[in-house]
């Protein structure tokens, strides 16, 4: 029943939807090589036809007695929120109005699992409806067998009216006398509807009269609609959905200064070497005075040990392809991540609005592809690499090649449930081209900026063709112990922030504090930088000239303790249970944790770079 998102109706009709990304790709792509726009023309026009593809289409405004339909959406168990099935799954009877499926609007609403269907309750703005009739059926055996189990797996369903959703659970479990527990079924529901105006500020669902389910049960199913005026505006309908309790708890501002203390003592720390450094450095080089030298040299000790592996610091990582792609696309995760906090901010996305952040960050990820081509490439031809289109390649692979290594494998298990989290076939095709027709061309653009702009090597020191033996040193210089413990402190000021974010995934909450966000990002990216660079400090000391690789895993080493939080949380703050919501919890912090990785691992790696090149540039060599 899901297909292609550009397939739609007509403007204004009820299934009216907004135009796909594949169209516009397509659209995009004919045009340019029929050279009706140019290359650039073209790239301005996608982007803005994708940046209006999320406008709304329904303007929300009724005229007295106008129809106002009510979707069926989707269905699951109530402590599995990915496990999702169509509402029209379920062997429930539907009102005699003519039904209508209303398809999805965007890629983003399919990837959220959206299905509406007309439920078939008829209600009529400001028309109060007392008890009306939906329907009646009699349960069949299979029938009665369906709706057991789900009732006993408590599930829920949700339906949408004008763009607000609604939740109800199915029916409820009661105890009898026996001690066993016999599921019912709620057949009547209550639609309390306010309004202001011409337009619907809120709507309650209230679910009563259980009935048995049972084979031969005949059940009735009826609602009733009340209309009521309130001076709430139209803007501010959404505040309802909001835990503002929750998620402005004392706990949550006292994390972000702790983490504000944390970011204050380790960029002192930093600061601290840098200026220490530099001081030993124009004490041994510059200064006349022997005297002063030696008296410098008491008070502050002598850890010059960095200094002797000047002809290796510089010395290009191993497996520099992946190493400058990882890097560009972490920069573009960075960007990434600004960029859907900001317009969270903006446009205030959070009431049922995931779709619309999808879509953001889909639209985002094709034009910060330029970002990662600029930053792999000009690393590349800095660290003198030959090879740049098979970097400009695997910089194109990352991201996507990630998301088919784990969503791949999550998709194949909700096909075999029949689920709604199944992306259908032609949404796969969407996203492909998006990649190769926006993403591809944008990363190539990059890429031959970043090594005419910034592919220059500006290194203070040459480096020594033959590799200089690294001495033994002490055991917590060990780059396996520097590296894990690089990503403690990092973790330690967003794990107050990540169990709010998995919390309103689990519990139904709309996340919506992404001023929070704002901040702990900056925190986490301060907080990584400083860690590495104090880390590769004292490994340079130790004469290890391996900081490159070593600051880039210490910043990833992040996603340890992420996914170790995600253990914690499944088994320890949550209900979930079964094999589909399982692999898709695990899956998506699997997948959440290398994301983490990558940024973090890239922070870490340019701003060591800076603070390296810093310290070495004053150094006179003899």
């Amino acid at each position: 029943t899901r297909g292609f998102p550009f397939l739609g109706r007509c403007r204004g009709s009820p299934g009216a939807q907004r135009s796909g990304y594949l169209d516009v790709a397509v659209l995009y792509y004919t045009m340019a090589k029929l050279q009706f726009i140019s290359s650039s023309q073209g790239l301005v026009l996608l982007f803005l036809v994708l940046a209006l593809s999320g406008a709304d289409d329904v303007n929300h405004v009724y005229a007295d007695s106008d129809a106002v339909i009510v979707w069926t959406n989707r269905i699951g168990p109530y402590h599995n929120p990915h496990e999702t099935y169509g509402f029209s799954q379920l062997p429930l009877c539907r009102g005699k109005k003519k039904a209508e499926h209303h398809r999805v609007h965007n890629i983003g609403e399919i990837l959220e699992g959206n299905d509406l269907y007309d439920s078939g309750i008829e209600v009529s703005f400001k028309n109060n409806v007392e008890r009306a009739s939906i329907c009646s059926q009699t349960l069949s055996k299979r029938d009665a067998e369906e709706l057991r189990f789900a009732v006993e797996q408590q599930y829920w369903y949700q339906l949408i009216v004008d763009d607000l959703p609604l939740w109800g659970m199915l029916g409820q479990l009661l105890p009898q006398a026996d001690g066993k527990d016999i599921p019912y079924l709620f057949t009547h529901r209550q639609f309390t509807f306010t309004y202001n105006g011409n337009r619907i500020i809120s709507v309650k669902l209230v679910y009563s009269a259980l009935s048995p389910i049972k084979e031969g049960q005949t059940l009735d199913f009826t609602y009733s609609v009340s209309w009521k005026p309130t001076d709430v505006s139209f803007d501010d309908r959404l505040e309802k959905y909001l835990d503002n309790d929750f998620f402005e708890h004392q706990i949550h501002w006292f994390s972000i200064f702790n983490s504000f203390m944390m970011v204050a003592f380790l960029t002192g720390l930093v600061f601290l070497i840098l200026m220490r450094t530099l001081k030993k450095d124009y004490a041994r080089f510059s200064a006349a005075d022997e005297e002063a030298f030696d008296a410098l040299e008491r008070d502050m000790g002598d850890e010059s040990g960095w200094k002797h592996v000047r002809l290796d610091v510089f010395r290009p990582p191993r497996r520099l392809v992946l190493f400058c792609s990882a890097v560009g696309v972490g920069m573009q995760l960075v960007t990434m991540a600004f960029g859907v906090i900001a317009d969270a901010i903006v446009s205030n996305m959070y009431i049922g609005r995931r779709a619309t952040m999808i879509n953001t960050a889909i639209v985002l990820y094709a034009i910060t592809s330029a970002v990662a081509g600029y930053v792999s490439g000009g690393l590349f031809r800095q660290l003198q690499g030959k090879a740049w289109i098979k970097c400009f390649v695997v910089t194109c692979a990352i991201l996507p090649g990630l998301a088919v290594l784990v969503l791949l494998p999550l998709n194949f298990v909700a096909m075999a449930y029949n689920s709604l989290a199944a992306v259908p076939f032609g949404t796969m095709v969407a996203m492909g081209l998006i990649c190769l027709l926006v993403s591809a061309p944008l990363a190539l653009a990059g890429t031959l900026l970043g090594r005419h702009w910034n592919g220059v090597a500006r290194e203070p020191c040459p480096v020594n063709p033959i590799p200089r033996h690294i001495p033994e040193k002490n055991w917590y210089l060990e780059p396996s112990l520097i590296i894990p413990l690089g990503g403690l402190l990092p973790f330690g000021s967003i794990f107050i922030e990540l169990y709010f974010i998995l919390t309103s995934f689990s519990n139904y909450k709309f996340y919506y504090v992404y001023g929070f966000a704002l901040l702990v990002l900056v925190i986490l990216l301060i907080v990584t930088a400083c860690v590495t660079i104090v880390s590769s400090y004292f490994l340079l000391n130790a004469e290890d000239w391996r900081w490159a690789t070593m600051s880039f895993l210490s910043g990833a080493s992040i996603s340890i303790y992420v996914m170790l939080y995600s253990l914690y949380y499944f088994f320890m703050k949550t209900n979930m249970s079964g094999f589909f919501q399982t692999t898709f919890f695990f899956g998506y912090a699997t997948l959440f944790s290398l994301l983490m990785a990558i940024m973090c691992g890239a922070i870490g790696y340019l701003c060591t770079r800076i603070f390296v090149r810093k310290i070495y540039s004053a150094i006179k060599a003899d």
